[in-house]
């Protein structure tokens, strides 16, 4: 008989805003290679990355997570962005394609804030029938994304604390106000290795280039700490200058899209003062 009492198992959690879509057939890969800004191509078979779907002008459509099942199998994670009318956005340019873009209904996401038993960093563990786990942790704790395929009891608090780990680590949480309406450099997405700038041509990949190589990324994101809650699309103020404006937030955190200041007075949203944070690093894939 051992004296140390059993370890408790981690609180498991409904992530009720975050959906899954399937991309399936030939030619699947090439689609999303295509229409996506990170390199599909080069990512090997039972790994995920960070990517997204932009407008011609270089503005975030969707951000989300993309899985690579097998060469004529990918799964999208979004997370606030309803997956149907996404699917119905990238249905128009499916054309002759041999592909079939759903919304996978049978499949529920949910977190939890430990460790994932097999998946590691950019590599998922499980297999589709059964579950699918990725790792993401960042160098704020351990958590694990799962594809379960049965749902679990929903808890707004850790859900709510899931998603201020996203904006503490500059994952930026996008609603509805806030699509179409920045770049890949402006939302910071490169310390997510989110997009490519040497894969071939899609949507919006002249101004993400253009923006890269010339190197005239003005804004980016900044982490804001609040004694109250924030609302997107409120701007960042310094008496009655503008330096920013809120993209997402949750709880006491924020993001920002900002100019580079040094602000002499306090800044504030909505006459609240905002206290300026560093972003946590590790969740880049």
């Amino acid at each position: 008989m051992t004296d140390n009492p059993p370890t408790a198992e981690p609180l498991v959690f409904a992530l009720p805003d975050h959906r899954i879509a399937s991309l399936t057939g030939r030619d699947a890969l090439a689609f999303a290679q295509a229409q996506f800004m990170n390199d599909v191509a080069a990512l090997p078979i039972g790994h995920w990355q960070w990517n997204g779907w932009l407008t011609p002008k270089g503005r975030v459509i969707a951000f989300f997570t993309l899985l690579k099942l097998d060469e004529e199998r990918l799964l999208l994670i979004v997370a606030d962005v309803d997956p149907a009318k996404l699917i119905a956005k990238l249905e128009r340019y499916v054309f002759r394609s041999k592909i079939r873009i759903e919304v996978v209904e049978d499949r529920f996401v949910i977190g939890s804030f430990a460790a994932p038993p097999t998946a590691k960093a950019a590599r998922f563990g499980g297999d589709p029938e059964h579950g699918i786990e990725l790792d993401l942790g960042g160098d704020g704790g351990s958590r694990t994304l799962r594809i379960a395929v049965e749902p679990v009891t929903p808890d707004a608090d850790a859900a709510a604390r899931w998603t201020a780990f996203d904006l503490a680590h500059g994952l930026p949480r996008l609603d509805a106000s806030q699509t179409e309406a920045w770049t890949p450099q402006q939302l910071s997405l490169d310390r997510l290795k989110a997009y490519s700038v040497k894969k071939g041509c899609y949507p919006g990949q002249e101004i993400v280039a253009r923006t890269h190589f010339l190197g005239r990324a003005k804004r980016g994101l900044v982490l804001f700490e609040s004694n109250q809650p924030l609302r997107p699309g409120s701007e960042v103020h310094e008496d009655s200058t503008t330096h920013g404006t809120i993209v997402s937030a949750a709880a006491d955190l924020a993001l920002a899209v900002m100019l580079p200041v040094q602000p002499k007075q306090t800044l504030h949203v909505d006459g609240v003062p905002v206290r300026e944070r560093p972003l946590v690093n590790g969740l880049a894939r």
